[in-house]
């Protein structure tokens, strides 16, 4: 691109970014081509536009869905090493597990609605009872 990077906000631009995000390429790797812009770009577009936020939060989730479907294909391949199908299926399991956390996510959370009523006896013992319970 003549005259460098670009570093003026277009929603062409930002939807190319989401766009690359959503089939699993890293937001580093996108930045490094000459044509996008740097990260420190990306950032700032995403503190003043918030159309901007909202697509690539959502482009974030569908990335998280993209790794999980290539989870499968490296666990159905076999001609990757068994050692190197480990780290690369958990690798992914650990990016989706943080992009969208709710569904790939390793905690459950539970959620309880409602009152809980609690009832405590007091009962006192004499000392007639207490010999006998002996």
């Amino acid at each position: 691109m003549p005259g460098g990077r670009p570093t003026d906000y277009s929603p062409e631009l930002t939807a190319r970014i989401c766009e690359r995000l959503t089939v699993v390429e890293s937001l580093r790797s996108i930045c490094r081509d000459d044509a996008m812009p740097s990260m420190a770009s990306i950032f700032l577009w995403l503190s003043k536009h918030p159309e901007f936020s909202e697509q690539y939060a959502r482009a974030r989730e569908a990335q998280a869905e993209s790794h999980a479907d290539r989870i499968v294909e490296i666990a159905d391949d076999d001609t990757i090493d068994p050692n190197h199908k480990r780290i690369m299926v958990d690798a992914r399991k650990w990016v989706a597990s943080k992009l969208k956390p709710k569904r790939y996510g390793d905690k459950a959370e539970v959620e309880h609605k409602g009152d809980v009523g609690l009832t405590v006896v007091v009962k006192r013992f004499t000392d007639a009872e207490d010999s006998s319970a002996s």
